[in-house]
Parts: structure tokens; sequence; C-alpha cells
């Protein structure tokens, strides 16, 4: 198999807040689908994201305020787990704080050279949000 491109579907419990949530990172509402809306897209550059209200796939937030940062806290959540790449993710961490998004893991370089942070959605969907870095 030679795959072309890859689209995420997200099972999301709220169509009109996720828009919303992503819009207030940057990214736009590209397409909604149903009567009442059961479907749809947001876009970023030439990435996308479905989003399916109530199916296809899991979520679930836990109990867990952190990801990545003490042993197990990275399995509290029922959603996918997902790598987005971006110039500065520094960028983002303020984005998302001054819009009130919850961020579970703060900015870090990681010895492997990457720069990330991580940010929640309300239904569990955590974004390792991640820049390459120089190492020396």
């Amino acid at each position: 198999m030679k795959a072309k491109s890859i689209t995420p579907i997200l099972n999301v419990s709220d169509m009109k807040s996720s828009f919303e949530w992503f819009m207030k990172l940057g990214w736009s509402k590209n397409w909604e689908w149903g009567d009442p809306v059961g479907f749809g897209c947001v876009g970023s550059g030439e990435c996308e994201i479905f989003l399916c209200l109530n199916g296809q796939g899991g979520r679930g937030k836990g109990q867990n305020l952190t990801t990545y940062q003490k042993t197990g806290d990275e399995l509290g959540d029922g959603g996918t787990w997902m790598s987005v790449w971006v110039e500065d993710v520094d960028q983002i961490f303020h984005i998302a704080k001054e819009n009130g998004i919850e961020v579970t893991c703060e900015p870090e370089d990681m010895p492997w050279g990457v720069r990330k942070c991580h940010i929640r959605h309300p239904d569990g969907h955590v974004f390792r949000i991640s820049s390459s870095i120089t190492t020396n």
C-alpha cells in the first residue's frame, strides 16, 4: 500500500463546541454535513481532521491532569492521540493558554531533537504539538 494522505476522524460529543475549540487554535471549519450537523471537517494548511458526533472511534477524558509528565498519566484518556507538527510550539502553547484550552504538558525540549507540548480536547483527544529542534 502507498498511502496518499491520512485524515483522522475524532468522535466528539458536541459539534459546535468542537468547531469552536479548533478555531481558537487558528483552524478553519471546512464543512459540515447533516441537519442537525453530525459530521464535519476542520483544516489547517494542508491538514484536515474529520469530526463525527457520537461515533467512529472512542473518546473520553480521564481524571489525569497531565500527559507524559509522570508514569502512566498518558493512559487516562480514552480519546485519540495525534502529533501535530508546527513551526513554533511556544506560540501554540500561548494561544492555547490565552483561549482557555487545557494544556496537559508545557513546552519541553526532548533529547531526540523535538520540542513539544500537549493540549487536550474536551472529549479526551490529546494533541502533541511538536517541532524539530537542532541538537548538538
